[in-house]
């Protein structure tokens, strides 16, 4: 059964994420899927129709609305996801399948693999709604991320910072593409996500009351900036 996840945001500037990041290293578990410094680089490949329309469903705050990414970590080509995200009254649900190297270039060309029987079923699933909607690639979003972990309530806490864009679509898997800068030196994305209970200690001890929330998304911002 689908489980939809409590998503909070907040733009954060330097000094801000210095103190919650030495709150949340104690406190909490760091993802072991990071590196030496803590941190993961993750690149997303966006799709949207040729109308745009997931740009302007963010952009009036319409709900409920769903976007299609590929992604990969660092320089890995190895490990493929294909992601669909859906927004309904402020919580998440994600989707998702593996996807080969080929397939990820297909669709960053363009083109879309061949959707055959002995595919996995979500597999199958999703790429029927890409070509149903006639999805195109749109943005590359490169960032920074520092991922920490508390298992009660399935907290997962992200500090998101150099965040860019890039148009150049097809050079997705290159990893050599040009990027722009998305957000103001040193601000960055303190995102906290839990099932249906955020432990009271987490909130107080992140000082999430005292934090700007943000609507922040970084296909929207992305795209504002290579559209």
């Amino acid at each position: 059964m689908d489980k939809y996840r409590h998503e909070y945001k907040y733009l954060i500037d330097p000094g801000q994420r210095s103190i919650l990041l030495m709150k949340a290293a104690p406190l909490m578990q760091p993802d072991p899927h990071t590196g030496e410094d803590g941190s993961y680089l993750i690149r997303s490949l966006y799709f949207d129709d040729s109308a745009d329309t997931c740009f302007f469903q963010n952009e009036s705050g319409c709900d409920p609305r769903a976007k299609f990414r590929i992604r990969y970590y660092g320089d890995d080509t190895s490990f493929i996801r294909l992601e669909k995200k859906s927004k309904r009254r402020g919580m998440t649900l994600k989707r998702s399948c593996g996807l080969t190297e080929e397939e990820a270039a297909n669709l960053a060309a363009g083109r879309f693999p061949e959707i055959t029987s002995d595919m996995p079923e979500e597999k199958r699933r999703l790429l029927c709604e890409m070509v149903a909607h006639s999805l195109l690639p749109k943005v590359i979003v490169t960032y920074q991320r520092i991922p920490f972990l508390y298992p009660a309530g399935n907290v997962r806490i992200t500090f998101d910072g150099t965040i860019t864009a890039s148009d150049e679509t097809k050079k997705f898997l290159t990893r050599d593409y040009r990027q722009f800068p998305a957000l103001p030196a040193g601000k960055s994305i303190l995102e906290v996500k839990w099932d249906e209970l955020l432990p009271l200690h987490i909130k107080q001890i992140m000082q999430l009351d005292t934090l700007q929330w943000s609507a922040f998304s970084k296909y929207y911002t992305c795209r504002r900036i290579v559209r």
